[in-house]
């Protein structure tokens, strides 16, 4: 493995998510309730922007690695399912639209991984649908984090409702990427 600067960038996301997540159980007088929000939320922005940076700069310096690829999107479903399942606790999201995001993370990642051995991972490659699935729930769960009602904009009301719709977009592309890899499991079933 090359350390690069958006490999650094990646494993920086990585190291986020116990940040994320410890930050609600740090002892009751260390932070009030709206300090931790505001950190959390501050943490998981920053380390989703990494997400768009890493990927820009590996193109831009030519420093794209075989790791890379494969560590990206490790550490997205591993700082998406951490706090879904810390705003899951804090009863901020519905425990089935969590299983709904995870679960179809873990399944689709097991279809591209099999696509791959049987040399076609190209036809289950990201599409505009998974995009527009990974910007709404990146956009919904730091809203869901913060949680605290700004004046006249309240960030779980508006996370929730993308929250839903990232579910939902999760659902059409799972079923999507499966109905690609049907002709080409039934030729190597």
């Amino acid at each position: 493995m090359r350390l690069n600067v958006p490999n650094v960038l990646t494993w920086f996301r990585i190291l986020m998510i116990p940040v994320v997540v410890g930050v609600f159980y740090l002892p009751g007088g260390w932070l009030s309730p709206h300090e931790r929000n505001l950190i959390a939320c501050v943490v998981f922005t920053a380390a989703a922007i990494t997400d768009v940076l890493d990927g820009y700069l590996a193109r831009r310096l030519n420093q794209m690695s075989a790791f890379g690829a494969f560590l990206d999107p490790v550490a997205d479903k591993l700082m998406v399912a951490a706090a879904l399942i810390v705003l899951v606790e804090l009863t901020r999201v519905n425990a089935v639209i969590a299983v709904i995001i995870i679960g179809r993370e873990i399944a689709v990642s097991a279809l591209r991984e099999w696509m791959a051995k049987i040399g076609d991972a190209k036809s289950v490659a990201v599409n505009l649908l998974g995009k527009i699935k990974t910007i709404a729930q990146m956009v919904a769960i730091p809203m869901l984090l913060y949680h605290s009602r700004i004046p006249l904009f309240d960030p779980h009301v508006i996370g929730t409702w993308l929250i839903y719709f990232a579910a939902a977009l999760t659902l059409i592309s799972m079923f999507y990427y499966m109905k690609l890899a049907g002709p080409r499991a039934a030729r190597h079933g």
